[in-house]
């Protein structure tokens, strides 16, 4: 049942769901600019390109799953060649870190096809070599998962503006569930694992995370993963991989395939 959920969501939006593409897309290229921002990072995946994440605890990132394998071969990128540049902007980061940790949810098998099921639980928990204690770089809270008709915002990095990050402040939750989201952000490659962000009363909080762009009738979508539910078992990973150093244990399990109902998809 699971796995009819993504299909669910898109049946909803080509049902008759209208918006603008209005990206919106500014970016943070002065401090001033990024003030509030500087939590999100470019994840540097050693020669393997790079992807965003959020610091969501001094030293805890949060990102994408897919992010953590090579493309090419499958084979997962060993954690100590990832770092996480906190607050990247015009050559020079906030904070340097490398990894130590990384585990995939445990519900996540990275599949070399793009469809919609590798969307399901593509989440993944980094733990930094060493903690970022700034006053100036404050982790972001995590918050309850939004729905259909609510503002998001994305703060990301992606090809042709990967020197500086970039927010979209005027983002729809389109379509749905506790597990996947459709939104009407705009994203590329790189920005997967972007931080989603409701912001209330001031505070912005990561409820979701880019995981793949989509088309839908020729109309560009973002497909998301909400983070509510998923982070304890993340959290719980992460503390298992610890009492297993060395061993392969981010404990996946694999999800059969699937075309996705006419939409292209591929992974931001």
């Amino acid at each position: 049942m699971r796995l009819l959920i993504p299909r669910l969501l898109l049946s909803v939006v080509l049902a008759g769901t209208a918006w603008a593409e209005d990206t919106g897309m500014v970016s943070l290229e002065t401090a001033d600019d990024a003030r509030g921002w500087d939590a999100v990072g470019k994840l540097v995946l050693g020669d393997h390109g790079f992807c965003t994440g959020a610091l969501i605890g001094p030293q805890l990132v949060l990102t994408a799953a897919h992010c953590l394998y090579d493309k090419t071969t499958g084979v997962q990128i060993h954690p100590e060649d990832i770092e996480f540049q906190a607050g990247f902007r015009n050559g020079r980061a906030l904070a340097y870190r490398r990894v130590a940790r990384a585990v995939a949810h445990p519900d996540y098998r990275y599949t070399a096809q793009d469809d919609l099921d590798r969307v399901i639980a593509d989440l993944a928990l980094l733990e930094l070599d060493q903690p970022i204690r700034l006053p100036s770089l404050q982790p972001f809270e995590t918050g309850a998962t939004p729905v259909e008709g609510d503002p998001v915002a994305v703060v990301s990095y992606a090809q042709y503006r990967e020197e500086a990050p970039s927010i979209q402040e005027s983002c729809d939750v389109l379509a749905g569930r506790s597990d996947a989201l459709i939104l009407s952000c705009n994203v590329d490659f790189g920005s997967s694992g972007a931080p989603v962000f409701t912001v209330l009363d001031g505070v912005a909080r990561v409820v979701s995370v880019i995981s793949a762009k989509a088309e839908i009738d020729g109309r560009k979508v973002a497909l998301a993963v909400p983070v509510a539910e998923p982070l304890a078992a993340l959290e719980e990973a992460l503390v298992a991989s610890r009492a297993h150093v060395g061993a392969a244990t981010t404990g996946v399990s694999i999800l059969s395939g699937g075309n996705g109902n006419g939409a292209k998809f591929v992974t931001p």
